[in-house]
């Protein structure tokens, strides 16, 4: 290919959005969502964190999470089964705890110090279920200023609490400018 020249469809170099066609119709899907919950949870919350996952990959929208089990594995497995990206920044250095379902694994070595990585990594934050690590998440996305919406999770004033992964969904569109 000669200097300068693109393939068809590609982005100018620096733009990392990804652009999905329908029709005649371009959509940018450059968002990057954070799922934050626990390592451990029950089977009914595992599917609501598969079916979240599964909408977020559906969107074109890439997974972000801290890579490890429970909430973090299901969100991964939802969004592989739609054909979607997910990235799990890891707590250990050498990435040990990483689910199955990960594309990009990002060993940190920070252990719980991680979470803000994965706060800062994301354009809105679906809380599911969760304990303290979760709690912490919650906060660092209050102090970034990003759309935090929760399922089954703390109950702290500023998040907004739905009942499930669609609404979910619909209120990061309604918050987060470039959704569609």
């Amino acid at each position: 290919m000669a200097s300068g020249a693109k393939n068809a469809g590609s982005s100018p170099a620096g733009d990392n959005s990804r652009v999905k066609v329908e029709g005649k119709r371009k959509k940018l899907k450059n968002m990057n969502i954070a799922v934050v919950g626990g390592h451990k949870c029950s089977k009914e919350i595992y599917e609501i964190a598969e079916e979240v996952g599964s909408l977020i990959a559906q969107q074109g929208w890439v997974l972000v999470c801290g890579g490890g089990s429970g909430v973090m594995e299901a969100a991964c497995k939802g969004a592989k089964k739609q054909g979607g990206v997910t990235v799990g920044i890891l707590p250990s250095s050498d990435g040990r705890e990483a689910n199955k379902y990960l594309d990009v694994k990002i060993p940190t070595g920070l252990g719980y110090a991680r979470n803000i990585l994965v706060v800062r990594a994301a354009d809105a934050i679906i809380a599911i279920d969760g304990e303290y690590g979760t709690l912490s998440e919650i906060a660092f996305a209050f102090n970034e200023e990003k759309p935090i919406v929760g399922i089954d999770t703390w109950e702290v004033t500023g998040i907004k609490q739905v009942k499930n992964s669609q609404e979910a969904i619909n209120y990061i569109k309604g918050k987060v400018k470039n959704a569609e």
